[in-house]
C-alpha cells in the first residue's frame, strides 16, 4: 500500500490493536521507515494515552525514527 491506508483499520468497524502495529511495522527498512512512522501516528492519533496500541505505536515510531537515520549511503564517507 502506499500513503492509502487499510480502510478497515481507519474507520471505526474495529479498534486497532498492539498487534496491528506490530504488522504495519513488520520488517521496515530504513528506506521507508518514515513512511510507515506516519502510517503508524495516523492509526493512533484517535487512541487514548494509556491504550495498549498506542504505547505499541510510539514504540514503533521511535525505533522507525532510529532506523531512518541508518538510510544514508555509507558510500564515499572514507
Amino acid at each position: 500500500m502506499s500513503e492509502a491506508e487499510n480502510p478497515e483499520l481507519l474507520g471505526a468497524t474495529r479498534l486497532v490493536t498492539a498487534e496491528d502495529i506490530r504488522a504495519l511495522a513488520g520488517a521496515s527498512t530504513p528506506h521507508f521507515a518514515l513512511q510507515v512512522r506516519n502510517r503508524i501516528r495516523r492509526l493512533i492519533e484517535p487512541l487514548a494515552e494509556d491504550d495498549p496500541a498506542r504505547r505499541e505505536g510510539e514504540r514503533k515510531i521511535a525505533e522507525l525514527e532510529e532506523l531512518a537515520e541508518h538510510s544514508g549511503d555509507p558510500r564515499g564517507t572514507m
